[in-house]
């Protein structure tokens, strides 16, 4: 079995957690031992476009990490955690809430190319351990400013102080007229960009605090929520040994890669790591042998070499 399946992963669920359970399900269907992986770590908080990658697709992995993904996310004002989201505990508040108008002149300040600190409690190395483990044990934890960019972001709904949906409460009874309680918010952003540290830095923009209440990948890379199933669905496609209706080939995760048609001898040649020459083409391509993939390969001028390989 070689290619995709497209989790709709759900809350409370970690991507390893995630990789497991699909590892579970394809024995269950008899697929017996495979290579299972995931193309971009969600946080147990979010849900959403999670892509596992199946067999020869693990070699696709890596490329899917490097993707742009899109997300939609609330973030609610008046209270910072020290994770940033609805599983830390309060260190700051703030009665300021801000009003629709203000957000609307700050979110451009948020577009384009960025800096941001990316939160403590993140996956990221820091002399060899997770941040996450050093914040936990209550060790100071100084992140550094990474560059990422932001491609869009769109408001989506703009929910008032009366709205139910603030979760934490600072004993304010300040109801400035259109202040607002939340705001949801739609971006897409680049590789390494933390949405938690976005909604702080909006939220220090706007003259308050604030934290993640709700977090959806909506896509990573070509691979969007109409492509996705939930855990339960795979399930059951497993007990009626049906799971391969939901798995996508593995050229799916290369839509945007120009495909290359060759022959059986230079396909042979790819597959031994050797170069190709006197096919006059620029850039990422996927050389194909009629339906089969045979390497995704990079050209400059005549000569093509391979940039990986595919045993199909």
């Amino acid at each position: 079995m070689h290619g995709w399946i497209i989790l709709d992963k759900p809350h409370g669920l970690g991507s390893t957690q995630a990789v497991s359970a699909v590892k579970r399900v394809l024995r269950q269907s008899g697929a017996g031992k495979v290579k299972v992986g995931h193309g971009g770590t969600l946080d147990p908080l979010a849900t959403g476009v999670l892509p596992i990658a199946i067999g020869e697709a693990t070699k696709l992995a890596g490329r899917m990490l490097d993707s742009d993904k899109v997300y939609e996310f609330t973030v609610a004002f008046g209270v910072q955690t020290d994770t940033l989201d609805l599983e830390g505990e309060p260190i700051a508040t703030s009665d300021h809430r801000p009003t629709r108008a203000q957000v609307d002149a700050i979110l451009p300040r948020f577009t384009g190319p960025i800096e941001q600190v990316p939160p403590a409690y993140s996956a990221i190395l820091i002399d060899g351990q997770r941040a996450y483990d050093l914040a936990r044990r209550g060790e100071a934890v100084e992140m550094k400013t990474r560059a990422v960019t932001i491609h869009s972001l769109t408001s989506v709904r703009f929910d008032p102080v009366e709205s139910p949906r603030e979760s934490f409460s600072t004993g304010s009874n300040r109801t400035e007229d259109g202040a607002l309680a939340s705001l949801t918010l739609t971006a897409h952003v680049s590789k390494g960009t933390y949405i938690r540290s976005l909604a702080r830095d909006i939220a220090l923009a706007l003259g308050t605090v604030g934290h993640v209440t709700m977090l959806r990948r909506v896509k990573a890379g070509p691979f969007t929520l109409d492509s996705a199933i939930s855990l339960d669905i795979l399930n059951d496609a497993a007990t009626g040994h049906g799971i391969a209706q939901y798995m996508l080939p593995l050229t799916a995760g290369l839509d945007d890669i120009p495909a290359l048609s060759v022959s059986p001898d230079e396909a042979l040649a790819l597959r031994q790591g050797k170069m190709l020459i006197g096919k006059p083409h620029t850039g990422l391509l996927l050389a194909m042998l009629g339906e089969t993939p045979i390497a995704l390969v990079e050209s400059s001028g005549p000569d093509i070499r391979v940039v990986r390989g595919f045993n199909l």
